[in-house]
């Protein structure tokens, strides 16, 4: 269990002041020239020492993504953009980090900017985040006010300026090179890779996109130190992660805590349980709405972080635990899913512009149980060939949870194919 004084997020739930004055005293902005002082070489070092991976689902380490930026300019100006366009089913930890502990966030566009070279940040907020936009923009000028940010940033020397934009309410701006387009102001749908953005990516210029949650823990992880944040969670899976705890739980909640703890114990500890106790679990989702489903037997020892659950075939994503009871029909929860990446889909890439709807029209029928067993092998292979198949990973994101259900629950499915052919058989013969 991790201890309250290793804790990140000291006001996740709102429960102090937001604004600047609430945040010093919490140890936000507390020797932030002396940071940055410390010069860009070292700031991306002991970020790689503290074994920090993105928080925004890939998992991929913070510090080498920072270190992929260009030392020295070419004459085009450096980005840093974060994305806070969080979108994903069952996710919701980045609006309380901005609705409650902006100004980690806003210190953490300085420090990374400046490891990386940019004058400039980006926050990329999802336009239904009304009132979270509200406060991180409050927050914004109260940094500008007090000198933390704008011209000689907090008396450093490096000049920094931080702008919020709200997008439009798309899944796919979530994608860091769809969020770029929606950002230059055309339609949000994601770019061929290569050129990455490290070296075309914003305006063309080098440009690094960066989770909220990774931004704003870089901070706290400086000021303590590497050994500090390695020390927690396990090995390649280091430090303290929020997990957003929903579904058929007594006490849905945001939670931080260290990477590798038992998803039992997680849920059992912060969420009150499952509704009807643990027996009454059916699966989870672990990790946002595009990873695979675990069923019951495998929730009941699997741990919570990247490789753990990725050697069970599904994946820590955003961390968004979404827990559902027996009462679930959980060909009937995947299939809303299938929904949502088809209404998604920005329909460039062939196999997901199509494969999106046809999975989610096979899936409907499976619901009801009108279809043939030979269809189920069909569907799979189906998600085979729209999965890596497809320029960004929504295609992955769509194909994962019918997988998963498939995997581990086709008895289910064939049980209401034959349930549905028994109850045609007795129509017919009535």
């Amino acid at each position: 269990m991790l201890n309250d004084k290793d804790r990140i997020f000291t006001n996740l739930y709102g429960l102090h002041d937001w604004r600047l004055a609430g945040a010093r005293a919490r140890g936000d902005w507390d020797g932030t020239a002396a940071i940055l002082a410390r010069g860009r070489d070292a700031i991306i070092e002991d970020i790689k020492a503290s074994g920090l991976r993105g928080r925004g689902g890939a998992g991929f380490p913070t510090g080498m993504k920072w270190s992929f930026m260009p030392k020295q300019s070419d004459g085009r100006p450096s980005y840093l953009v974060v994305n806070a366009d969080e979108s994903e089913p069952g996710t919701c930890k980045d609006r309380d980090i901005i609705r409650h502990d902006p100004h980690k966030l806003i210190e953490g566009c300085l420090i990374a900017s400046f490891a990386m070279g940019a004058h400039a940040a980006y926050i990329y907020i999802r336009g239904e985040f009304y009132n979270e936009a509200r406060h991180l923009q409050a927050a914004i000028d109260e940094a500008y006010e007090a000198g933390l940010i704008g011209p000689n940033a907090c008396g450093s020397g490096w000049d920094f300026d931080l702008y919020l934009h709200r997008g439009a309410g798309a899944y796919i701006c979530g994608e860091e090179t769809a969020l770029l387009e929606s950002l230059e102001g055309k339609k949000g749908m994601p770019r061929l890779k290569p050129p990455f953005p490290a070296a075309v990516g914003l305006y063309g210029c080098p440009t690094t996109v960066n989770n909220v949650e990774s931004i704003a823990v870089a901070p706290t992880i400086l000021r303590r130190g590497a050994a500090w944040f390695s020390a927690l969670g396990r090995p390649k899976n280091a430090g303290t992660k929020v997990f957003c705890i929903s579904g058929h739980v007594n006490t849905p909640c945001n939670v931080e805590e260290e990477l590798g703890i038992p998803l039992r114990e997680l849920i059992d500890r912060y969420a009150g349980g499952v509704r009807g106790g643990w027996d009454n679990l059916l699966a989870v989702i672990p990790g946002g709405s595009s990873v695979p489903v675990l069923p019951k037997e495998i929730c009941d020892t699997v741990l919570m972080d990247f490789d753990s659950l990725r050697e069970v075939k599904s994946g820590l994503g955003t961390a968004a635990v979404i827990v559902m009871d027996k009462s679930t029909d959980i060909i009937k929860a995947i299939a809303r899913l299938s929904h949502f990446y088809k209404h998604e889909s920005c329909g460039q890439c062939t196999p997901c512009r199509e494969g999106t709807g046809w999975m989610m029209r096979v899936m409907d029928r499976l619901v009801a149980g009108r279809a043939e067993s030979e269809e189920i092998d069909i569907l799979e292979q189906v998600t085979r060939q729209v999965e890596g198949h497809t320029i960004c990973a929504l295609g992955d994101a769509a194909a994962w949870p019918i997988q998963g259900l498939i995997r581990h629950f086709r008895p289910e499915i064939e049980a209401r194919i034959a349930a549905f052919k028994t109850r045609d058989l007795k129509m017919a013969a009535e």
